[in-house]
């Protein structure tokens, strides 16, 4: 019998790509949505409905998984209003207890728990070069956050569950997410570099990120683990690349933290925290990065001048 996963978030950017990942290597994917319009019911993709805010969901899904990838949670890239950041902790904490509670009622043999985590758990910091045994956790909203999610996802081991995280770096797609977010001013001429521009993006190919959690499911390997390519870049260095890629001139001086906390308040943060984050660990399990480096990443993801950044 070929291997069930379980995978919460799979509709997902990540998801997405992550499920596509399990299917090339021949595992079954049964998934949770909270939308019942996304439930699809082929044999080795099937999805089954849950609403972690109400406790509900289709204990069905359980059914013959032995691994669960967990990616549930609410976007960060929302203004963050009071109301908001409670659901951007609560969608993560409340969808784990859920599932935890869940597996521990029923006895489900649930042998290991892959979950997503941030690379934001990490303090802001021009200099530090952040390796996963680094205790001290940011003071920042989205630090604060990590760090619960990390404790929810801890409790799956008193189940007798092996739990793996995966602390997730800023990750590279050309369908969505931070680089479309980047790279649209400049495709219309208006690129330019956040602050200073000194600040750290540690980043990863959306391609590599796959991988590395069906790496990790194929090894059986528990523990944290930075998913960032092991060649950091600086703000100014991330922007530079991505004009030079779309063959496009940078004309604007760098944009002032003031200007972008007025625009999006509190989530500015997003744009100006620094992270220097070791990947050494990740490649030591035998991990290997297919993009090590930001140019080859972004000529794989923008393969010749395009003009198709209209998102």
């Amino acid at each position: 019998m070929k291997t069930k996963i379980l995978i919460t978030g799979a509709t997902g950017l990540i998801g997405q790509e992550i499920a596509k990942a399990c299917l090339e290597k021949g595992y079954k994917i049964h998934y949770l949505t909270t939308s019942k319009v996304k439930i699809s019911n082929e044999d080795n993709y099937k999805g089954f409905y849950w609403n972690p805010k109400e406790g509900e969901i289709d204990k069905s899904c359980f059914k013959n998984v032995s691994v669960i990838i967990n990616l549930a949670g609410a976007s960060i890239s929302k203004r963050w209003t009071d109301s908001y950041k409670k659901e951007i902790l609560e969608s993560r904490t409340q969808a784990l207890q859920l599932l935890k509670e869940t597996i521990k009622v029923y006895g489900f043999k649930i042998q290991h728990i892959i979950s997503a985590s941030a690379i934001g758990i990490y303090p802001d910091s021009l200099i530090n070069y952040y390796k996963e045994d680094y205790h001290e956790v940011s003071s920042s909203f989205l630090g604060q956050v990590v760090s619960q999610w990390e404790s929810a996802v801890d409790e799956f081991s008193n189940l007798k569950i092996k739990v793996t995280k995966i602390r997730i770096g800023l990750v590279l797609s050309n369908k969505g997410g931070a680089l479309l977010e980047i790279a649209k001013p400049i495709q219309f001429g208006f690129g330019a570099a956040f602050g200073s521009g000194k600040q750290w993006q540690s980043w990863i190919h959306i391609k590599d990120l796959a991988e590395l959690f069906v790496f990790i499911k194929q090894h059986n390997i528990e523990g944290t683990y930075n998913a960032v390519a092991p060649n950091p870049v600086s703000n100014k260095e991330l922007v530079k690349a991505v004009a030079k890629v779309l063959k496009k001139p940078l004309l604007l001086p760098n944009i002032p933290k003031s200007v972008m906390k007025l625009i999006l308040g509190e989530m500015h943060e997003l744009l100006f925290e620094s992270h220097r984050v070791s990947s050494r660990k990740t490649e030591n399990l035998g991990f290997n990065f297919k993009y090590h480096h930001l140019q080859k990443a972004l000529r794989d993801l923008f393969p010749f001048k395009t003009n198709y950044i209209q998102k």
